[in-house]
């Protein structure tokens, strides 16, 4: 079985390695951006320590009762630490339990595994909670956690564990991978290239999931629509806005990172840097609005978009943030976004 994931050889190559050999370490973490492959990476390596048919050592066959039960997350020797219903943390109590699980043998596999996924979420005493499992771990337990950045964790979580850092594709591999193994046309393949910003995981889940791309194109035409507009207008039409939300705190942080991956493009192309923008279907709006702001102005949006981003974090009113933030964009002449050719087919 070939592991299910692109571009991470080097990261393959080394858990194979240890999946075979003397060197199993008893915590690996996972880092990374969003969509990488951190979470697919940790339950190909699950499979390959516990498949019970290698077609060689370090490998798996996908097909035995012990990998599909893995892929599927539902092993009985799979313990999987998520934030509990209502909260958006990992609980010390939840870590707890899991230490309880960790001390009983292996019901059916070679080892127990935990999968902790964005184990950034932890509150810093589940953190702490963790530390005593990763300095005195049981006999046949195996630690597989994924995060954002080693820099999020505690240095100590980190230093007791098998770093394994990933990093997105490059734009032309992503591309080149969505169009000849995902079969894409190249221009579908080329903008979501761009948009995941080599992140293939993400890449493919917009692919999968045309609702996304037509959702982002929305946002993006609300943007387009209020830039030229005086901004007492832009208040009545934030009002509506605001109500009409599904989901509103998850929802308006996906607004907000694309409103933000907007500003970011306009910066690049006041500053004139050639770095490749991530909006490459709306490059003629991005020269109009660069054409009228500094890259001064288009930089402090970027941070008035992050310090948006982290407000909804803490509960702020998002009526009140939405007023805030638009009253901060510049009023520009910008050509309204063509129909986007690449989901005409999706609304047909």
């Amino acid at each position: 079985m070939v592991w299910n994931i692109h571009a991470q050889d080097w990261a393959v190559s080394l858990l194979k390695s240890h999946a075979a050999g003397d060197k199993l370490r008893h915590a690996y973490l996972f880092t990374g951006p969003e969509g990488v492959g951190r979470q697919t990476l940790a339950v190909n390596f699950a499979q390959a320590l516990n498949c019970t048919n290698p077609p060689q050592p370090g490998e798996f066959c996908g097909n035995c009762r012990d990998c599909r039960q893995l892929a599927a997350l539902s092993h009985p020797d799979l313990s999987l630490l998520l934030p509990g219903d209502g909260h958006k943390d990992i609980l010390i109590d939840q870590v707890r339990a899991l230490q309880h699980t960790l001390a009983l043998s292996p019901y059916s596999g070679a080892y127990r595994i935990a999968l902790l996924p964005d184990f950034q979420r932890a509150t810093p005493q589940a953190a702490n909670a963790l530390l005593k499992t990763l300095e005195e771990p049981p006999d046949r337990v195996i630690l597989l956690l994924t995060a954002t950045a080693p820099e999020v964790l505690l240095p100590t979580i980190v230093s007791r564990c098998e770093v394994i850092r990933l990093r997105p594709a490059s734009l032309q591999a992503t591309q080149a991978y969505l169009h000849t193994q995902r079969g894409l046309d190249a221009d579908r393949a080329r903008l979501l290239a761009h948009i995941s910003g080599g992140r293939i995981g993400a890449a493919i889940r917009m692919a999968e999931d045309p609702a996304a791309l037509q959702a982002r194109w929305a946002h993006l035409e609300i943007l387009l629509a209020l830039l030229p507009l005086q901004r007492y207008v832009r208040f009545k039409h934030i009002e509506r806005f605001s109500r009409s939300i599904d989901k509103p705190r998850q929802t308006l942080g996906e607004i907000l990172s694309i409103w933000q991956s907007f500003w970011r493009d306009v910066f690049l192309r006041a500053a004139r840097e050639t770095l490749p923008l991530v909006n490459v279907d709306l490059e003629a709006q991005i020269g109009q609005v660069a054409a009228q702001v500094s890259a001064d102005q288009a930089r402090d949006l970027i941070i008035a978009h992050q310090a948006a981003i982290q407000h909804l974090d803490a509960n702020a009113n998002i009526q009140l943030l939405l007023e805030t933030l638009v009253l901060q964009w510049p009023i520009v002449a910008v050509s309204p976004a063509a129909e986007n050719v690449l989901l005409q087919g999706e609304k047909a």
